[in-house]
């Protein structure tokens, strides 16, 4: 069996922008289109674990809707010691050994849902195997940068390149370790 992989999936506006002002997300309605998710119900078939930044979790819960990661084993990364809740946790340890004991348990890919905070603490100790990133093609000039520009140098390796009709480009990276 392959070891399993840490694989950030998630969308920004062409000029870097994962929200806009005040974390809105309206952007992301633009490339809405009946019947296309992009891939996702694919790519969530083939991770069992999830990890998300405290941030992006509250914006989650703020939608009202069910957790949509309720069937996977989640970890919630924060600054405050708080009980797991069922399959979520909240951690506020090393996330190196974190990733570390995950990818040594036998099962399916380790999905990174954000935010950036979480997406620069990965890319900084070189925990993330794949890229998928969905731009969205809208300038927003302010707001919420995917890549704050302190990233250690990393080379990837382009595993596809994907057009659709509203516009949306999905870029899938496997980073060269």
């Amino acid at each position: 069996m392959s070891e399993r992989k840490v694989i950030l999936y998630i969308a920004m506006s062409i000029d870097g922008y994962i929200a806009g002002k005040d974390d809105n997300l309206d952007f992301l309605s633009m490339v809405e289109l009946e019947g296309e998710d992009y891939g996702y119900s694919g790519f969530i078939n083939t991770v069992d674990t999830v990890i998300m930044g405290r941030r992006t979790y509250d914006k989650v819960l703020s939608f009202g809707i069910e957790f949509p990661h309720a069937g996977k084993e989640c970890y919630i990364l924060t600054r405050t010691k708080k009980p797991s809740e069922g399959n979520k946790h909240f951690y506020n340890k090393n996330i190196a050994e974190l990733i570390h004991s995950l990818k040594s348990k036998t099962g399916k890919n380790i999905f990174c849902d954000g935010g950036a905070e979480t997406v620069h603490l990965l890319l900084q100790k070189k925990l993330i195997d794949e890229i998928i990133i969905s731009v969205i093609p809208v300038f927003l000039g302010d707001g919420i940068r995917l890549f704050n520009g302190e990233e250690p140098e990393q080379k990837l390796k382009l595993i596809s390149c994907k057009s659709f009709e509203k516009g949306l480009v999905q870029l899938y990276y496997q980073i060269v370790h």
